[in-house]
């Protein structure tokens, strides 16, 4: 599903990642030990970027996308739930609005696919 995200010309690479850093997907021609150190990383930056909020001047900022740049490149880090990120690296050439829109989609298919039923109640059994 992260694939969905790379059909944006310009984007490179997409990681799922939990709120501790753990890499729960990445796109598939991006490699597990790079993908894994991306996800310690975005974890360490939505931590930075949410402790910002009071800069600002509101009470209560949600934290909604950080946006890195870079001389090649942008990384995209958004909210994919509880406790969940979607980030995606693009070039420098990409559309800004065509990739956020993306993850954003991608977002809400995630949070229907991530969704677990609720067990049932086994309880005592005769």
């Amino acid at each position: 599903m992260l694939d969905s995200a790379l059909e944006i010309p310009g984007a490179l690479h997409a990681v799922l990642i939990s709120a501790d850093g753990l890499l729960m997907a990445r796109t598939k021609d991006f490699d597990k030990d790079n993908a894994d150190r991306v996800a310690a990383a975005m974890s360490g930056v939505q931590s930075l970027s949410r402790s910002l909020g009071f800069f600002c001047e509101g009470v209560n900022q949600q934290w909604r996308q950080t946006l890195v740049e870079f001389d090649g490149g942008w990384v995209f880090l958004i909210s994919a739930g509880e406790g969940a990120y979607l980030g995606v690296s693009a070039s420098p050439d990409v559309d800004m609005a065509d990739i956020t829109f993306r993850m954003q989609q991608l977002v809400g298919q995630l949070g229907k696919a991530l969704t677990t039923p609720p067990r049932e109640n086994l309880g005592a059994r005769s």
